[in-house]
């Protein structure tokens, strides 16, 4: 039964709108700053969430009380009865029910909200628990002791109708990152089967936060109780696959999933001069390349790469050449400059020689400047474009990359995702992609990055392919226009009092600011399409661990020598190799050959992963010990005297 809290009330000074009403309720009423009310009138129902209140008495100024308590603070505690006091609420319209004609609210009863009127008030009953259920669900409303489940419509947060997700608030308050998690397993419990499959592309970008999602978190019952009733499994990701570049080594994972219980899923993320070369202009600035500079790279893209090119090809060159390394980049410009001195002139097929020696100093450059994640041979490793699985989870380790190497990851792994969602070939019908830090990738002002233009177009056409952004930032004023106002979901933890002071959250009112700058860990405002007001929510902590007891139940292993981690790679392969056989197979050896090797076993996990990666070493030729030959005696010469 609902409970009655109060009655509306309108005044010359406070006069009820189409959008706004104010009613009065006892001091004991359970109501707050976000609650959920229900107003009934005759000819209407209208719906609405609180968002300032107020406190009165039948005093006319402040001077009276002070008068009257004889200037003594503790008067009223003498005082033979209780000054009247009432609260007064503004609440915002949320839902009226005849939607038309649309007129002032009426006088009528308030009653606080039930499961019901919860679920009709923000128009969820048009998307949860018909024949087409779209519903996923994002938290419980918990105002006056109600628990209410709240959804999103997955039309509005995955596509096509709308999509994204964006996430403010201040850094480790905030919650951000637990809101990922937390939605991601309601997205896999709850997407309907005609949506069709869905996989999640996560950006570690910040130590440890996202490196154990397989890993059991810590619930109180609190939290179990919450999982029960939005009807959600409490429990880690089961399909998960973590990838990472090597550090400048070669040989060591550059991230802090290195513990030896936790390897068999993490895969080296390494590539060469054929995925770099497409998204060159990332780690190439204005500065590096002009427009005949851009000339020389789109040739050498269209024309050079992975075909043959020289004399035998009818091409102005020395030698034959198949381009497919950094390596042989590095060959086909020493024959295009031997070419320009031998034949002296100062262009070759119009390009300038000066330009020709400046690009490839850049592109040379480019395996310095991302040393472990770009390589210069072609044993490549990469995620697994085509054939993406169902619910699954892929977490890109970048936290301890150069900023231009993370650069080229985001803009090389997004544009490879929209260009199979495009083809239909990724495998998944939708995939949604977890960026933190925007206000780093996409900020409001500074130079028009190829990252910055990407997820422009993300946010502006992704909808329709099924390409999902969820992005989060610490400040929303500081990200551009149009990635924040493509985000058809929005939702605010804790923020900055200096943050809601800028111009985009001038439609809040003062009541709600300071909720918000006051917020705990895991009560959010959310706003989506459905929603004509934000409403606040609480959910329940991720069932999974936290990035920092993550390292200390799992404490990163230390580097290992070059030996040694070349023969554990090869164990995480096949269990069946052994350390020293491996240690002795490649000693003596260089480096370089044994990496490709190495590398190349990885990619390729075959059956005999020592057999396999013995074959892609070279030969060693045999030594033999050759004894010295006797002395041969020669006779005397009987005619020496003569």
């Amino acid at each position: 039964m609902r409970q009655l809290v109060g009655r509306v009330v309108a005044t010359e000074r406070k006069p009820n709108t189409t959008h706004e009403f104010h009613f009065w309720t006892g001091r004991e009423a359970p109501i707050g700053i976000g609650s959920i009310v229900k107003v009934v009138a005759e000819a209407q129902t209208v719906y609405g969430v609180v968002v300032e209140g107020f406190s009165y008495t039948d005093l006319l100024s402040p001077l009276h009380d002070y008068i009257g308590a004889d200037a003594d603070p503790g008067a009223e505690a003498r005082a033979p009865s209780t000054r009247p006091e009432i609260r007064l609420y503004s609440a915002a319209v949320l839902r009226r029910e005849p939607e038309e004609p649309v007129q002032p609210v009426p006088m009528g009863a308030v009653y606080l909200a039930d499961d019901l009127d919860v679920v009709v008030g923000l128009r969820m009953d048009a998307y949860v628990g018909g024949e087409r259920d779209t519903g996923v669900p994002l938290g419980l409303y918990t105002s006056g002791g109600l628990e209410a489940p709240v959804f999103l419509d997955a039309d509005f947060l995955l596509g096509p109708e709308a999509a994204h997700l964006n996430i403010t608030g201040v850094s480790g308050l905030a919650t951000k990152t637990s809101l990922v998690e937390f939605l991601l397993a309601s997205i896999f419990e709850h997407l309907p089967g005609f949506k069709g499959s869905v996989a999640a592309v996560c950006f570690n970008v910040k130590g440890p936060d996202l490196l154990f999602l397989d890993q059991p978190g810590d619930l109180d019952e609190a939290d179990l109780r919450m999982y029960r009733q939005l009807g959600i499994p409490a429990e880690p990701f089961k399909n998960i696959r973590y990838y990472a570049p090597y550090k400048a080594d070669g040989w060591n994972l550059n991230t802090l999933r290195t513990n030896p219980d936790l390897m068999q899923n993490v895969e080296p993320l390494r590539w060469g001069l054929k995925e770099v070369m497409q998204f060159s202009e990332v780690l190439l600035t204005r500065d590096d390349l002009d427009a005949k500079a851009d000339a020389l790279v789109d040739f050498i893209r269209d024309r050079v790469l992975d075909q043959p090119f020289g004399p035998g090809s009818g091409q102005p060159l020395m030698r034959n050449h198949f381009v497919r390394t950094f390596r042989d980049l590095e060959d086909w410009f020493d024959d295009v400059l031997a070419c320009c001195e031998q034949s002296g002139e100062d262009r070759w097929m119009t390009h300038h020689t000066a330009t020709i020696r400046k690009v490839r100093n850049r592109l040379n450059g480019i395996v310095s400047r991302a040393h472990g994640l770009v390589v210069n041979d072609d044993a490549v490793s990469d995620l697994p474009w085509g054939s993406f699985e169902d619910r699954a989870v892929y977490v890109i380790d970048v936290a301890n990359v150069e900023p231009e190497a993370q650069d080229l990851v985001f803009a090389r792994v997004v544009s490879k995702l929209r260009e199979g969602l495009e083809a239909g070939s990724i495998g998944v019908r939708h995939v949604v992609v977890f960026a933190d830090e925007l206000n780093k990738y996409a900020p409001s002002d500074g130079p028009d990055t190829y990252v910055r233009k990407m997820l422009l177009d993300i946010s502006e056409r992704g909808r329709y392919l099924g390409l999902v952004l969820f992005g989060a930032q610490q400040f929303r004023s500081q990200v551009h226009r149009r990635v924040v106002g493509n985000s058809g979901s929005a939702v605010y933890g804790r923020m900055d009092m200096d943050e809601l002071a800028t111009p985009g959250y001038s439609v809040l009112s003062p009541a709600t600011k300071t909720k918000l700058a006051s917020l705990p860990k895991g009560d959010l405002m959310v706003r989506h399409p459905h929603f004509t007001q934000p409403i606040f929510i609480r959910f329940p902590k991720p069932a999974v661990m936290r990035g920092r007891d993550g390292i200390e139940r799992f404490p990163p292993r230390q580097e290992m020598p070059f030996e040694d981690a070349v023969a554990h790679g090869l164990r995480r392969v096949d269990q069946r190799v052994r350390v020293n056989e491996v240690k002795d197979l490649i000693a003596g050896r260089e480096r370089s050959e044994v990496l490709q090797a190495f590398h190349h076993t990885q990619r390729s996990r075959p059956g005999d992963a020592l057999a396999f990666f013995r074959s892609r070493l070279k030969k060693k030729v045999a030594s033999e010990v050759v004894e010295a030959p006797r002395p041969v005696s020669v006779p005397e010469d009987p005619y020496a005297g003569d």
